[in-house]
């Protein structure tokens, strides 16, 4: 059984080792690669092997090379990821290329890759996830934790963490209104009422705060979180909740504190300030942080000119949101969700925009530091799913090889990997 063992040990290495001279290239430019979320995948299969990946940042729609590899390029061939194989000296003239000043871009070593995870109930809901399906489509591993596992502190065991659409409020993502009598709904308030008690707690709010803590913990100590739709607003407004009882009747079975508003800590929160809370029980939104409907007289916008606009940062100066944006067009088309959008007034002043929508002055794909980790937060639910909707089938994403939307969720997938340079000012 060793000898069987060892043998597949050595077959491997041969296989993934760099077969002859010259390089893997992958372009990432609108004409020149047909499935952009599968590329991703490619990257992140050579890390796994433990060989270093260039991304070469604003070069070829941010294009990844790396040794050449025989059984990379079958995996290429077999993912439908066009790259090309590279002569060593036609790689160093794109190198001298980007190393020139006046050119707008850098080259970002990759060396590692890293772990994910994604919070996520173990119960069926009625929605899906684009993070989720962005991993599966373009063969990402990552592991699935919840509650359990973040008050075991197993959060440790991980670089990278994606918030699922969560509520860490305690209000059940705001459903009671219009779903309360929904099997899901009954459920899913079923569980997450045994979850608290189970470890000890009177409400699902304390849950969910002791949950949004060990995260603020992972974050502090350098991981990177990403997170999307209502799990992005939610989970500041339960740090600056703490303490404070702002779920009514319906979602814990005592009235809100009357001065809620007031007692409200913006100090706690990683990206927002100065927001005002939605009490109203038979509203869907938390609070005035999203600019997305059904807030009323918020965001009438056509979706036929519903467009953001991703920024163009200096690679060489600014190497983490040249990375996070990197792609194959700077306009991305808007897509709804709980979350939609970010009123860009109450963002702190240390959040960095990457995209925005000018029209109704919102910010849509927003990042920043906390401690020695980063969190990046993007609104809305489905990149390719305007307004997606319960119950609504899945997003193929075979039908989307080449989503730009999709490509900033990948972005940060890959981002614990890179070496970085810090950000200069």
């Amino acid at each position: 059984m060793l000898k069987k063992m060892l043998t597949l040990l050595l077959f491997t290495i041969t296989a993934l080792a760099p077969s002859r001279a010259g390089k893997l290239y992958i372009p990432m430019s609108a004409d020149n690669q047909g499935n952009h979320l599968k590329a991703y995948g490619i990257a992140f299969l050579a890390l796994k092997a433990g060989m270093p990946v260039d991304w070469l940042l604003n070069y070829d729609g941010g294009a990844f090379a790396m040794d050449r590899n025989a059984e990379l390029e079958r995996a290429c061939k077999l993912r439908g990821v066009d790259y090309t194989v590279m002569a060593d000296a036609q790689y160093d003239g794109i190198l001298q290329k980007i190393a020139d000043p006046d050119f707008n871009g850098d080259v970002i070593k990759l060396e590692k890759a890293p772990k994910v995870a994604v919070y996520t109930p173990k119960s069926k809901l009625p929605w899906d996830d684009a993070v989720t399906m962005a991993l599966e489509y373009a063969e990402i591993p990552y592991d699935k934790v919840y509650d359990d596992e973040l008050l075991a502190d197993k959060l440790h065991e991980y670089d990278w963490l994606h918030l699922h659409h969560e509520d860490f409020t305690g209000q059940y993502g705001k459903f009671w209104s219009q779903y309360r009598g929904a099997k899901w709904y009954e459920e899913d308030v079923k569980m997450q009422e045994a979850m608290a008690a189970r470890h000890g707690f009177r409400k699902v709010s304390q849950l969910k705060l002791a949950v949004a803590k060990k995260i603020q913990g992972f974050v502090a100590g350098g991981g990177y979180l990403f997170a999307m739709c209502s799990a992005t607003d939610s989970y500041d407004i339960a740090l600056a909740a703490e303490g404070v009882d702002i779920c009514d009747v319906p979602f814990d079975g005592d009235p809100a504190d009357p001065q809620a508003q007031q007692k409200l800590n913006y100090g706690a929160c990683f990206a927002f300030k100065d927001f005002r809370l939605n009490t109203n029980v038979m509203d869907y939104e938390y609070s005035d942080i999203d600019n997305g409907p059904p807030l009323p007289g918020t965001r009438r916008v056509n979706p036929a000119s519903d467009y953001f606009t991703l920024f163009t940062f200096s690679a060489k100066f600014d190497p983490v949101p040249t990375m996070l944006c990197q792609n194959h067009t700077t306009t991305i088309k808007g897509f709804m969700g709980q979350t939609t959008a970010f009123h860009k007034e109450v963002l702190k002043s240390n959040v960095l925009i990457m995209g925005d929508y000018k029209p109704e002055n919102e910010a849509r794909y927003i990042h920043g530091e906390y401690g020695k980790g980063t969190f990046t937060f993007y609104g809305g639910h489905d990149p390719e799913d305007y307004q997606h909707m319960i119950d609504d089938p899945h997003t193929d994403l075979s039908l989307h090889p080449t989503s730009p939307g999709y490509r900033l969720i990948l972005n940060n997938v890959l981002f614990p990997a890179a070496k970085k340079k810090p950000r200069k000012t």
